[in-house]
């Protein structure tokens, strides 16, 4: 046997292969997005439940969670192929190195949908009739970058619609407090996807792309800030509405302090602490999450 031939990588198998890219292109690797869709999801059922959430409404959601995050972030690629190679954090994307074609893209996108949808026809006709909204506002989200400077909203939108799905599952209608929920959702998801946007902010400015970090300018932290108190006093509301009692409020609180300290992390607005702000957000919706479900357990 030849050198090169005994010290020769292991040849991986096509199927292989192909897997490992896939789970690449839906950002597998990286929970932190099923993760921010998952808390305000979560939220949703145990308020609907009034506590744990029946096992197979709690297994669809969880499990839709993460197909349709990995569908958005393989219609996002797709949206942006063009662009991503021009942007320092997304140019080894899948779809960027053409690892991944355009045809498996939209092939993949399709399939995660249908395996959601599968699950969601498990459950009451108004929660079907909702999915059909939550499959237009994924497919579009990632087109609105090249229209408008406020894809960070629309992108609330669509990843905070498991909210009155949850309750339509639950209780088979969807009440007020689940709209307020929403509304304080959408201005969590703008706010810390704005975090996200400032990093790619230089890039996007050269290459055309629209954002609320461009469209906030020097005014980024203020609006930031003004857009956190929102969001707190929406979640403040539905504490009030849903009658919660002290540990909803101390998880509240500790949600509020974690949010400072991403302000004295993005001070100087620099690239990786505004990544890391974003990321953080992960513990902000665990606080409200924990103290939420304590409080419904102990009722």
């Amino acid at each position: 046997m030849h050198d090169y031939e005994r010290h020769a990588p292991p040849v991986v198998p096509r199927w292989r292969e192909r897997l490992a890219q896939y789970l690449i292109l839906m950002r597998a690797d990286r929970p932190i997005g099923w993760l921010l869709l998952l808390w305000p999801t979560w939220w949703a059922l145990w308020l609907a439940a009034d506590g744990l959430p029946p096992p197979w409404i709690l297994f669809v959601f969880t499990a839709g969670v993460w197909l349709t995050r990995g569908a958005g972030c393989v219609v996002n690629d797709y949206a942006d192929r063009w662009l991503d190679p021009h942007v320092k954090r997304t140019r080894e994307r899948p779809l960027a190195t053409g690892r991944v074609s355009g045809r498996e893209a939209k092939l993949l996108f399709a399939g995660l949908m249908l395996v959601a949808f599968a699950l969601v026809l498990t459950l009451n006709a108004l929660t079907i009739a909702l999915s059909f909204i939550g499959l237009l506002l994924a497919a579009t989200y990632p087109y609105l970058k090249r229209h408008t400077h406020l894809p960070q909203v629309y992108l609330g939108l669509s990843f905070g619609w498991g909210i009155p799905m949850a309750f339509a599952a639950v209780q088979g209608a969807v009440p007020a407090v689940a709209w307020v929920l929403y509304a304080a959702n959408i201005l969590w998801t703008t706010a810390y996807d704005t975090w996200y946007a400032m990093v790619d902010r230089d890039d996007d400015i050269r290459i055309g792309s629209k954002s609320t970090a461009i469209l906030f300018g020097e005014l980024d932290l203020v609006i930031q800030g003004v857009l956190y108190a929102l969001f707190f006093v929406g979640m403040g509301l539905v504490g009030r509405q849903a009658d919660l009692g002290a540990w909803y409020w101390a998880g509240l609180g500790v949600a509020a302090l974690l949010v400072a300290w991403e302000f004295v992390l993005v001070r100087h607005r620099d690239r990786d602490a505004c990544f890391r702000a974003f990321l953080h957000n992960h513990w902000v919706g665990t606080a409200i999450f924990a103290g939420l479900a304590v409080d419904l357990a102990l009722r």
